[in-house]
């Protein structure tokens, strides 16, 4: 049986990823750090469709990276990890509090690198390692007023290009899949103007639905994505980049 970490289940794309690979086999590990009665329902949810597969919650908070064995030490194989957790604060840089842009660096980048330190072990014991981001199109191109997000997010795809020339041989593969605009909660903070703004700006004409975010997590997943590794793939419905 596969097994896969969801750091960040309880959000919209985080959701949608634990149920398209409950529907692909997988048993899952669903991190959440607040949102409990949200990631009890999908938990409660999959374990009744997909009743011969496990799914087991872990909660906590990401802005702390010096206790993770509080994750490590429940979890037992562990085939794929998925980071889709993620927040932004919008304002001028120069007025970004220093503790948003704290959370922001630990959250995304400094509690995840160092989780994979004590992980790399147990992916390696998988005969398809994957480890897999969720990015942003503003890593790649920046956004004024969300320059602190804009900078975490490219230090992702900083990170997997690196990192995957040290654990190829070791059979893991790592990459990112950086969405643009997506039909989300923490889209909806936009007036529909707004949104609609955007939209007549992106090719495709519309914004992206989680589950075209998740199909290219699924597809990074598989055993035949094993040649794909230290890439970041833009899924932006021809926007920005």
């Amino acid at each position: 049986m596969k097994w896969a970490l969801i750091i960040g289940a309880s959000g919209d794309i985080g959701q949608q990823i634990a149920r398209d690979l409950a529907q692909d086999g997988w048993s899952l590990y669903l991190h959440y750090h607040q949102n409990t009665d949200k990631i009890r329902n999908l938990a409660q949810e999959l374990q009744m469709e997909y009743a011969k597969q496990d799914f087991l919650t872990l909660q906590y908070d990401l802005t702390d990276c010096e206790h993770l064995e509080q994750i490590t030490n429940n979890l037992f194989a562990l085939d794929a990890v998925i980071f889709a957790q993620g927040t932004t604060w919008y304002s001028l840089f120069s007025e970004l509090p220093a503790g948003q842009l704290s959370t922001m660096l630990k959250m995304q980048v400094e509690t995840p690198l160092l989780l994979l330190q004590k992980l790399e072990t147990k992916l390696t014991r998988s005969p398809n390692g994957r480890i897999v981001f969720i990015g942003s199109i503003y890593g790649g191109v920046g956004s004024a007023m969300e320059v602190g997000y804009s900078t975490v997010k490219g230090a992702l795809s900083a990170f997997v290009s690196a990192y995957s020339k040290e654990v190829a041989s070791l059979g893991i593969t790592v990459n990112v899949v950086a969405p643009g605009a997506v039909d989300t909660q923490m889209n909806m903070t936009f007036a529909a103007e707004e949104k609609a703004a955007v939209a007549a700006e992106i090719p495709v004409g519309r914004f992206a639905k989680v589950s075209e975010i998740s199909y290219w997590v699924q597809s990074l997943l598989s055993e035949k994505a094993d040649y794909l590794t230290g890439q970041t793939l833009y899924v932006t419905g021809g926007w920005l980049k």
